[in-house]
């Protein structure tokens, strides 16, 4: 079993910048990238960015590409996510997830994830 725990989510206003971070813990030589997902009131879980564990190899969803930045510390199995350049429509609840396998992108990749924590951008 993997145990995922976000922090760093707050309020920020537009134009703004937050770090998230999520710590893994438990099995972690299971797995083989981990990602962070969102979720706004009302909307479906969306994939926000992924990162191959151990090799950098990264993925954004088209909305976020060149203003948030996915990273990890394989050694203290740590990643993180950069938000930069913050809108409203950011705001939502932040998941970390881990998946065991090479496929990404949708909900169903991943076997793990964390309790989520809110991001919350104001105009």
């Amino acid at each position: 079993q993997v145990e995922l725990v976000e922090s760093g989510g707050g309020l920020v206003t537009a134009g703004g910048s937050l770090r998230l971070s999520c710590a893994a813990s438990g099995a972690t030589f299971v797995i083989d990238g981990m990602a962070w997902f969102r979720q706004a009131p009302g909307k479906k879980r969306e994939f926000v960015a992924d990162i191959q564990w151990g090799g950098d190899r990264t993925y954004y969803t088209s909305s976020v590409k060149g203003r948030f930045i996915i990273s990890a510390d394989y050694s203290r199995h740590m990643m993180y996510l950069q938000m930069s350049s913050l809108q409203p429509q950011d705001t939502a609840v932040y998941y970390c997830a881990a998946r065991r396998g090479s496929t990404y992108y949708i909900t169903g990749d991943y076997q793990y994830w964390g309790q989520g924590t809110q991001v919350s951008v104001s105009s």
